[in-house]
């Protein structure tokens, strides 16, 4: 991987990844008339629960569905200058001007997948997706050595149903200063786990879904592909590396080389799942060891769709949003075998 670390106009970092040998140099100037950001998100804690709550009003201003023409993702071209000053890309990682974390509440980054605008990750070749994987890679190791960060957390919106605002294939990656609600309830439930059986919840969940051939849609050498027990969201799937390791950085080459096909794969999957013309909107989430307390934890990437039907949605409504009590219409088996038969 060749990395190149440049500077944005008001000071925000840029950096572009390209594969080993690239003869590219990303030199081009941001050359927009940009003042600093201004924004100042704080963190407040909610009494009632413990939780972190990130207040960021600046963010009301932020792009909302620009044209396409005007995609501020997309390579800059003549008389148009986006966030990334390059004429061409390959994957490309930089500072949010709307952060939702910033100074001391954390940091948000915004990774661009491919220079092109229409289509999404599942579109990608193999080689453009490890690309990618070697870009989460790199962020987390960077962004988990500064000081006050205790989780980092790669992850991707893609749908309008999901609340994207910008329609270019992108993730997101946020740095955090607090350790978030769901990493405190793992951690919770692992360390009951080992206390109650000596073991580890984690390796125990993906050796019981690989045991469960109803519940598994997609099998590797190095990974596992498979719908949970206890699914919250229609349709779920969550892929674990088969040895446990706690973060992005410890993945060996060999299962480094087998994530692409197998991710590609499960997007894929769910883009057919509905017989609709655009693709399946879905939330695309690593889940990584913070820094401190995570040693029961494990690496796992967690899919899930907020459609339902072909012309249905899943709104977290009343218990899910007032109460945090999922009900899910979908029994998790049926879920994957319908994945399974998505060929």
């Amino acid at each position: 991987m060749k990395k190149s670390i440049a500077q944005l106009a008001d000071g925000r970092e840029l950096i572009y990844y390209d594969v080993d040998g690239s003869p590219a140099r990303r030199t081009a100037p941001d050359l927009r008339p940009l003042d600093r950001v201004d924004s100042d998100p704080v963190l407040r804690q909610d009494e009632a629960t413990g939780d972190w709550i990130a207040i960021a009003a600046h963010r009301q201003a932020r792009t909302y569905h620009p044209p396409a023409d005007e995609c501020p993702l997309c390579p800059s071209r003549e008389g148009r200058l986006s966030e990334i000053p390059a004429a061409d890309y390959e994957v490309a990682v930089f500072e949010n001007r709307f952060p939702s974390l910033a100074g001391g509440a954390g940091r948000c980054e915004v990774v661009c997948f491919t220079p092109e605008h229409a289509g999404g990750f599942a579109d990608l070749t193999p080689e453009r997706a490890r690309l990618v994987l070697d870009a989460w890679t790199d962020r987390t190791a960077d962004l988990s050595a500064r000081p006050g960060v205790e989780q980092v957390y790669c992850f991707e919106n893609r749908g309008a149903e999901i609340g994207v605002t910008l329609a270019h294939p992108h993730g997101q990656i946020y740095a955090f200063t607090r350790v978030p609600p769901r990493t405190v309830k793992m951690t919770a439930a692992a360390a009951a786990h080992r206390a109650s059986t000596g073991r580890n919840l984690f390796e125990d969940l993906l050796a019981g879904a690989r045991a469960d051939d109803d519940r598994v849609v997609l099998r590797g050498e190095h990974w596992t592909a498979f719908v949970p027990y206890a699914a919250r969201w229609p349709y779920e799937a969550h892929l674990y590396p088969h040895r446990r390791v706690p973060d992005l950085t410890r993945l060996n080459e060999a299962e480094r080389a087998e994530f692409p096909g197998l991710y590609l794969d499960l997007l894929r999957r769910f883009d057919r799942l509905f017989d609709r013309p655009e693709p399946t909107p879905y939330i695309s989430a690593w889940h990584q060891a913070p820094a401190r307390g995570g040693d029961e934890l494990a690496l796992h990437l967690e899919l899930f769709t907020v459609r339902r039907t072909a012309d249905r949605l899943k709104y977290p409504a009343g218990t899910e949003s007032g109460m945090e009590a999922f009900i899910n219409d979908i029994a998790p088996e049926t879920a994957a075998r319908r994945l399974r038969e998505a060929m």
